[in-house]
């Protein structure tokens, strides 16, 4: 229903021409919520939330994907606060609040009051994109992994994931969700890494596509590994192969004190285009 007071309402597969041109306005940085557009036709079934879009003169400007993640699109802080007023109506139900810094901070902003404190929070992380060759050799020994490097593989990604969230994938009786998570991930292409010696020394994903670009997820080198090189080369041979393969940018984002994870990233070529901020439940 069109809530008139600020033209925000739920989108559906009627509007994916609309809400695919408001994403292509900024491409890269709206990857995420482009691939869910694509694979869902906006249908809530598929979606296991909505997409509200907010409207001004009958023509779609802004947009927030409200799922397990709730994402801005194209918001300005006013469209935020918009998006806000309508989440406030009904219980929390995001687990993640994350894109640019100035729209996730809008929206934090209306809804902290009612939504309570975060787990976490992460501001200002620089979005990162290389859409060129990588400015360093790749790593020929990294790989895409297949079902057979799952024993391997899987706790590498459940170390990766409680190391950068904080909280173990498989808390709470999820452990059988993310291992096909992970399957999925290697099903599709996705998935790359580097064995040394019969053991994973690093590794990334690709956690979602468009047309237009691809996002790496989960970078990981082994702790007793860390300080050699292996991300630098590593992600650029992911780069490499992502770019030639799946799309033609690649993008990623970081928190802005980790500082040994930037300067791999910019070693690499990637350059920052913008900042996003996150919020964890």
């Amino acid at each position: 229903m069109l809530t008139t007071r600020h033209g925000v309402r739920a989108l559906g597969a009627a509007d994916l021409a609309d809400f695919l041109a408001l994403s292509d306005l900024d491409p890269v940085v709206n990857v995420f919520v482009d691939h869910r557009a694509r694979s869902t036709n906006l249908e809530p079934r598929w979606l296991g939330g909505e997409v509200w879009g907010r409207y001004a003169d009958g023509r779609l400007v802004a947009a927030c994907h409200v799922g397990a993640n709730l994402v801005p699109v194209n918001a300005t802080p006013d469209d935020a606060r918009a998006f806000a007023e309508r989440a406030l109506t009904r219980s929390r139900t995001v687990s993640t609040i994350v894109g640019p810094h100035e729209a996730v901070r809008a929206f934090w902003q209306a809804v902290s009051g009612a939504w309570g404190p975060p787990r976490d929070t992460r501001w200002r992380q620089p979005h990162l994109e290389l859409s060129g060759p990588p400015a360093v050799a790749p790593d020929p020994r990294v790989r895409r992994t297949t079902r057979e490097d799952m024993e391997l593989l899987y706790p590498a990604c459940v170390a990766m994931y409680t190391e950068e969230v904080g909280l173990s994938p498989e808390a709470g009786g999820g452990a059988d969700l993310y291992r096909a998570r992970v399957a999925q991930l290697v099903s599709r292409g996705w998935s790359f890494a580097r064995f040394d010696g019969g053991r994973l020394v690093f590794k990334a994903e690709v956690a979602c596509t468009s047309p237009h670009a691809a996002q790496i997820q989960g970078v990981w080198v082994a702790p007793d590994r860390r300080g050699e090189g292996l991300a630098v080369a590593g992600m650029a041979a992911v780069a490499e192969t992502v770019r030639r393969e799946v799309a033609p940018t690649v993008s990623l984002y970081v928190n802005e004190w980790n500082t040994a994870a930037r300067n791999a990233y910019r070693a690499v070529g990637f350059t920052e285009t913008a900042r996003f901020s996150t919020v964890m439940f």
